[in-house]
């Protein structure tokens, strides 16, 4: 290898090294970006369609329908959208969370964003860490100090920036 191949070898190599233990880092429940998920009435659904599924849902679906139902804390007989998603949102937790336990007719869809109103609080999902359903210890993506860093770029900036200062120091310090 001639002085510019043995440079460039020495210099890939720790970079490469490092993408290395991320991976496995990461495939070993590495810190990965959580978040959680509700399923909700879409905001083009027809009344109707939503009514009928809700019926069903509250009914043959099993879910526990009381917190929609009046005196409850989600009851707005004037937001079908809001009643809907709250009974989706229960079918998809008891059922699995897969895509068949939240659609009704192609009615509802997951989402990330938290469709809690007031005193009316929707129950999350499990958390999403690499892929994978991993309990219900989900962290809040969002602003603020209890927020997970949804980009991953400060563990990203730890894993390289050292790696590669230290790196190009020793070889400006050799040439």
């Amino acid at each position: 290898m001639s002085l510019s191949g043995n440079f460039i070898f020495f210099l890939l190599l720790p970079l490469i090294f490092h993408a290395f233990l991320l991976v496995v880092r990461a495939q070993n429940g590495g810190v990965v970006v959580s978040q959680q998920l509700w399923c909700v009435a879409k905001n083009n659904a027809e009344d109707a369609a939503l009514q009928g599924a809700l019926a069903w849902a509250c009914g043959q679906g099993g879910v526990d329908c009381s917190p929609i139902q009046q005196g409850g804390p989600c009851y707005d007989p004037s937001d079908i959208q809001q009643m809907a998603s709250y009974a989706f949102n229960d079918y998809y937790l008891k059922h699995g969370m897969t895509d068949d336990s939240c659609n009704f007719d192609n009615s509802a869809a997951v989402t990330s964003l938290n469709p809690s109103r007031g005193s009316c609080k929707f129950p999350a999902s499990s958390a999403v860490k690499n892929g994978n359903n991993a309990g219900s210890t989900a962290t809040t993506v969002g602003m603020g100090t209890n927020s997970a860093d949804f980009s991953g770029c400060r563990q990203m900036a730890r894993a390289w920036f050292w790696p590669f200062i230290t790196i190009h120091f020793f070889f400006v310090c050799i040439i």
